[in-house]
């Protein structure tokens, strides 16, 4: 757990979040939940299964729960009747005191065969920039470093220190320099693929503060 200002963020695994704002819970991607609570709002990057679960969701969601995702996860989620937002790349969403834009998130060199990306462009998956109250956080995804990135300059960045579906933790240290965030907690390790050694190197070469959750 990680206090900043007046965000607690926590890492529960993979690229799962759990950030308290304003005694608001949001949730981002959750997977293999172990923790009981009932989520305010549930952020989706995507709907590959380590991102959109649905037998997650059922453990956390409440009747008045807000659903927010890209459009690529409408099918997912039909059979919920909560509130829910479908956001293109680019969009921002106003809600209560906080505001979340979409970013483009995709690979550019990560092949699951020839010619074919886990995660490309054209799919329209997305990363969050959340703007609480001026404190700006950015939940990268499973994304490469892509030109996107350059000059958001977040308080807080959480990104991908992996390989195979993501930035290996090499590329999230070059990343780093075109992001230009305060402080940067790692991602993505320790579930499907990735090691903690990941998000140390990450640690030990990075021109910022970095936190290990």
């Amino acid at each position: 757990m990680y206090t900043y200002k007046n965000i607690v963020i926590e890492r529960l695994g993979h690229d799962w979040f759990l950030i308290t704002y304003r005694d608001k819970i949001f949730c981002i991607d959750p997977f293999e939940i172990k923790k009981n609570f009932q989520a305010d709002y549930i952020f989706f990057t995507h709907n590959h299964k380590d991102h959109l679960s649905i037998p997650d969701i059922n453990k956390i969601i409440q009747p008045t729960t807000i659903l927010v995702c890209p459009y690529a996860c409408e099918e997912n989620l039909k059979d919920f009747q909560n509130q829910k937002f479908f956001l293109q790349q680019d969009d921002t969403l106003n809600l209560d005191d906080f505001s979340v834009k979409t970013i483009p998130a995709y690979n550019v060199d990560k092949f699951r065969s020839p010619w074919i990306l886990y995660h490309p462009k054209e799919a329209w998956f997305v990363g969050f920039v959340f703007d609480f109250d001026w404190t700006i956080v950015y939940h990268a995804w499973d994304t490469d470093m892509i030109l996107e990135m350059d000059a958001l300059s977040p308080d807080l960045a959480l990104l991908p220190v992996s390989w195979i579906y993501t930035m290996t933790a090499q590329e999230t240290v070059k990343s780093i320099e075109i992001i230009r965030p305060k402080i940067v907690i790692p991602m993505h390790y320790d579930t499907i693929v990735g090691t903690l050694e990941d998000a140390e190197y990450v640690k030990k070469y990075a021109q910022c503060e970095v936190v290990i959750l």
